[in-house]
């Protein structure tokens, strides 16, 4: 439910004294647990632009949250705030508190599921299952695609350009598209929060966001791991690496696909983390 002519625009709630946008759908049945759906780190993102196409697909079965995280999209930028992993979980955790949600299913894209499982390490017993897209969280030496992403300028011939590196099909990267991501980047606050989010050199953040080898074999959640086969963002030898350390994990690569599993393969991934989803409901 939108309360503004803009879709980006849900509804808002206070979560570790941050003023935080979130849409919210779906009603999910008595057995269906709620899925909290986690963004990625472009210029411009926000949860609307991420899960637009996932959300009313998910939320048939089940309640859908998904928030812009601090520092992204229509969430408040408190002057001062740090930008790191342990705000962002903070931010996750208080959110779950002030929605009384005790366990959730947790979906996390790029930067996204390297919060998803920072979140579920920090606080195994609110994760009920994992899902992790073309995700960071694991080491490895930055892209070239993800160092354009992150370095980005905003202007519109810079946002065509980093487009590329997402996309594997050239039909989707469109002049209209590269306008409205470029159009997001430069509303007030956007490019001056992400800017100061990941200044040169930028294989430091990549580092502040792994998580402990160790740790991350600890997880003791099913989690579905899904990657894109021609990612230019993020190498696909994460998710193999992910599949190997995860006990209970099982990969998806989609071929003819880039960085946004959810949008180039969007009914089939659908289905794939719908059904993923449901199975721990028959079991619960």
């Amino acid at each position: 439910m939108h309360t503004t002519s803009k879709p980006e625009i849900g509804r808002s709630i206070l979560a570790a004294g941050i003023r935080t946008n979130l849409h919210d759908a779906g009603e999910g049945t008595a057995g269906s647990s709620t899925v909290l759906l986690i963004h990625g780190s472009g210029p411009g993102v926000s949860a609307w632009a991420n899960w637009r196409q996932a959300i009313p697909a998910l939320a048939e079965d089940r309640r859908v949250i998904a928030p812009d995280m601090v520092g992204f999209g229509y969430t408040d930028r408190p002057a001062g705030i740090e930008y790191s992993m342990d705000t962002w979980v903070r931010q996750g955790l208080d959110l779950l508190d002030a929605l009384g949600l005790e366990r959730v299913h947790l979906v996390g894209n790029s930067f996204g599921g390297a919060l998803a499982m920072a979140l579920a390490i920090r606080a195994p017993e609110r994760v009920q299952r994992l899902v992790l897209m073309g995700s960071v969280g694991v080491p490895f030496p930055i892209t070239e695609g993800l160092d354009a992403v992150w370095g980005y300028q905003a202007s519109f011939e810079n946002m065509r350009s980093i487009m590329d590196y997402f996309a594997w099909s050239r039909e989707l990267v469109t002049d209209e598209l590269a306008k409205l991501r470029y159009e997001a980047s430069i509303r007030p606050g956007f490019q001056e929060s992400f800017s100061a989010m990941f200044p040169a050199p930028r294989q430091r953040w990549v580092d502040a966001m792994t998580s402990a080898e160790a740790d991350i074999r600890a997880l003791p959640h099913e989690t579905l791991i899904i990657h894109g086969r021609e990612d230019k963002v993020i190498p696909l030898s994460n998710s193999l690496t992910l599949a190997d350390w995860i006990p209970n994990a099982q990969l998806h690569v989609f071929g003819h696909c880039g960085h946004w599993t959810q949008i180039e393969h969007s009914a089939r991934f659908n289905r794939l983390v719908g059904d993923f989803l449901a199975e721990a409901d028959q079991q619960s």
